[in-house]
């Protein structure tokens, strides 16, 4: 043994003797390391496998959940159909639908009906009350009346449309008609002028809730991409993580095959017994990082199933997902100003924006109207018809009514113009300043957003072309660990190589593996995050959202 490899072995001794002790004891004597050595070397005489406290190994927990084997492609599928997110979100354009419907009714016709009777009777105390002396005169009155009413949706107007019949029966000995028939159309248009022309309180609403409607329309693509890149993202880290284990469970199985290969020369006596407790410090330092890594995946999984789930019941929830699909490298042109270009013509939060200016458009020509005054021009026109039975002949009846009313025998007209205005208007005007502010607020955001798109895009393209070149060298990293581990492996067979250096071989190739499977990882997500910021991620998965 080389005075190299004793020094080594020593400093190992040592370290293992420090961490089994508390810290007050840590100042032992050369006494006690011969101890620990001796301890050692009977612990590999007798085959024993080290663990961390000198305990055995816990047997490794069996995982009896179904297999479910899930493509990139069926994970997107799934997080579209089962998501609760994208699930809550749906219901928002149906409510908006609502509230379009409830602003447009007030356009919707309205039929109105009067049924009554009454009868009336009156003491006859002159000549000429119609009824003999001492008796009353009785009337009777019957109406059947009908009305419909509407708002028109242009120029702010309405009309009224009525048609009023009644009946009338008397013991009056002066009546011409008895039962007397009385039929009155009459139809009334009112317009406004100025105020209320061009907008009022009905069309306003009715615009901001169809520009809401369209927002949520936005905000759905928006969740709906954002999810899609989470779930991507998500997928990927789960591949990472998987990968990742398989990665330890190599660490693992190379610091084994140096223990059972050490324990083998200490038998026949070319290897000292110290040099397997190393062998074995390291064993139970790859196997600590493969708990920790299947750690690691089985939160990525949940991570995932929580994206991809309708809930607890769901099949998924309780299954062992299987990623089949895995991140390759391929690198890929990014044209920066073309990216801020589609950016800016698709972003959902500029959208967002520019229909919240149009809202406050709406709103601000709204309140410039109603400082206008109110100027309403009102048409009214209709027609009377009078029949029923003459008295001294018997003839007569409701039918005449109607001819009398359709023959236009008693028209009517009025055209009249009602004009208000108030002698002060400083809530209105301050209304409309403070709307005007408004405006130019968002008007300012919306240039702030498109700088910020700019910029996120921008960074997102430079971080893709960065983590392609990270992708290259920690490939070319991983190359010459293998390479470094093959040659100390051949060297220490020889005994030209101590276990340290194996060991510490061992420790790069793993970390240039990780380092390698996360580069690649890394360069995936940055794709993903520059489709996100661009707003193409539905179109790269040949996703259409309908809308309204």
């Amino acid at each position: 043994m080389t005075r190299m490899t004793k020094s080594t072995c020593m400093t190992v001794a040592l370290a293992v003797a420090s961490l089994s002790l508390p810290v007050h004891a840590q100042q032992i004597s050369e006494a006690r390391i011969q101890d620990l050595i001796r301890v050692a070397a009977e612990r590999v005489a007798s085959g024993q496998a080290a663990a961390p406290g000198g305990q055995a190994p816990a047997p490794a927990v069996v995982d009896t959940r179904p297999v479910v084997r899930l493509t990139l492609d069926d994970v997107v599928k799934f997080a579209l159909d089962r998501n609760l997110d994208i699930a809550v979100q749906r219901l928002n354009p149906q409510i908006n639908d609502i509230a379009i419907s409830s602003a447009r009714a007030i356009y919707i016709p309205v039929l109105g009906s009067t049924l009554a009777t009454q009868s009336t009777t009156t003491a006859s105390t002159t000549n000429i009350s119609g009824g003999a002396a001492g008796a009353p005169v009785i009337a009777g009155l019957t109406q059947y009346n009908g009305t419909i009413a509407q708002s028109v949706p242009w120029g702010g107007g309405n009309f009224l449309g009525t048609l009023n019949n009644n009946k009338a029966t008397t013991t009056n000995n002066t009546a011409f008609y008895n039962p007397t028939f009385n039929s009155t159309w009459t139809f009334q248009f009112t317009q406004p002028v100025l105020r209320n022309f061009h907008i009022d309180s009905t069309r306003q609403t009715l615009r901001v809730a169809i520009l809401t409607r369209d927002i949520s329309d936005v905000q759905l693509r928006a969740l709906i991409t954002n999810t899609l890149s989470n779930v991507r993202n998500a997928y990927w880290d789960y591949v990472f993580s998987v990968q990742a284990v398989e990665v330890a469970r190599q660490s693992v199985t190379l610091a084994g095959k140096l223990v059972d290969d050490n324990q083998t020369r200490v038998q026949v006596g070319t290897m000292a017994p110290l040099d397997v407790v190393t062998a074995q410090a390291q064993a139970a330092v790859a196997q600590q990082a493969l708990v920790l890594a299947i750690g690691t995946q089985r939160a990525n999984e949940l991570a995932l199933k929580r994206l991809i789930v309708s809930g607890t019941n769901d099949p998924n929830w309780g299954a062992q997902i299987d990623p089949t699909d895995r991140p390759d490298f391929q690198p890929e042109a990014i044209d920066i100003d073309a990216a801020v270009r589609r950016a800016l013509s698709q972003r959902t939060d500029l959208d967002i924006t520019k229909k919240s200016i149009e809202s406050n458009d709406v709103t601000l020509r709204y309140l410039k109207d109603q400082t206008l005054p109110q100027a309403d021009v009102v048409a009214n026109y209709g027609l009377n018809g009078v029949g029923g039975t003459i008295l001294k002949t018997g003839l007569g009846s409701y039918g005449d009514t109607w001819s009398s009313l359709f023959g236009a025998n008693n028209p009517r007209w009025t055209v009249q113009m009602n004009f208000s205005y108030p002698l002060g208007l400083n809530a209105a005007r301050a209304s409309v300043a403070r709307a005007q502010v408004q405006l130019s607020q968002v008007q300012a955001q919306l240039s702030q957003q498109q700088l910020q798109v700019a910029t996120e895009v921008t960074n997102a393209a430079i971080n893709a072309q960065s983590g392609a070149e990270a992708v290259t060298a920690a490939i070319a990293s991983r190359v010459l660990s293998q390479r470094q581990l093959d040659a100390e492996q051949s060297k220490f067979e020889v005994g030209m190589s101590t276990n340290y250096f194996v060991v510490q071989a061992q420790n790069n190739l793993a970390t240039a593996q990780n380092s390698e499977l996360r580069a690649i990882l890394n360069y995936r997500k940055a794709l993903v995050e520059l489709e996100r910021l661009q707003q193409t991620t539905l179109q790269n998965l040949n996703i259409t959202v309908v809308g309204r």
